[in-house]
């Protein structure tokens, strides 16, 4: 699956707001994971509105945008529609699809390039988890939106009964970020689309970035039932 990259104003695009904190930023995969979280809770939580439908049935596309505590908690405010996801000490905020050309000033005003948080310590494993392409060496604002692709179309092309699960076991997600080989390796394997990028910014046109992949073990009946 390709990479929605590029926008016209008439199209629809779902903004991800990731926190950063100036002072205690959280480590780079909580956040990666926070923000593909904002992204598939947010259509899950309102799957039948029809800008979620109409924006669902095409190339989706996702911003995702950078802001500090301060600015982050005024978006709270101003957005009731919002959901919040938290992975340990990271924050993101999911919206429903709006106008490419219409976001509203404080969404638009906020930092797209450059969004970059520190290693920390990785992830513990998870049942489900993002795969990304560590090869290609993304910064975390692109690594959010690659992930946020591929849980969103692991959502989308899943049986209802397994998004339906792994929403009631708490939305465990784990993130892996594997050396080239490792990585296309993996993916003849994903449990959902390979994520292919359109090369807008950061990396090449076509570059595989992340697909989910479910972990062999199956620990609880209901991974049976995921797609592959």
């Amino acid at each position: 699956m390709s990479e929605y990259a590029d926008s016209s104003p008439q199209e629809l695009i779902q903004p991800i707001i990731l926190l950063v904190d100036r002072e205690e930023p959280a480590s780079e995969q909580h956040g990666i994971a926070a923000a593909a979280l904002a992204s598939a809770q947010a259509f899950l939580r309102d799957r039948e509105n029809p800008d979620w439908r109409l924006w669902a049935s095409g190339a989706f596309g996702k911003t995702v945008r950078r802001a500090d505590a301060k600015v982050f908690a005024k978006v709270l405010a101003a957005f009731p529609e919002h959901v919040l996801a938290t992975v340990g000490e990271a924050s993101a905020v999911g919206l429903p699809p709006m106008p490419a050309a219409e976001l509203p000033k404080l969404l638009a005003k906020l930092q797209v390039s450059g969004t970059q948080l520190p290693p920390g310590e990785p992830l513990p494993p998870q049942p489900l988890s993002i795969v990304l392409n560590a090869s290609l060496e993304m910064s975390t604002g692109k690594a959010c939106a690659q992930a946020a692709h591929a849980l969103f179309a692991w959502v989308l092309e899943s049986k209802p009964a397994a998004v339906e699960a792994w929403a009631a076991d708490g939305f465990p997600l784990g993130v892996l970020e594997l050396p080239a080989k490792e990585f296309h390796k993996g993916a003849r394997k994903s449990a959902g689309p390979v994520i292919q990028d359109a090369g807008r910014t950061e990396i090449e046109p076509g570059s595989t970035t992340a697909y989910v992949t479910v972990a062999a073990e199956k620990p609880r009946p209901w991974w049976k039932r995921t797609s592959a």
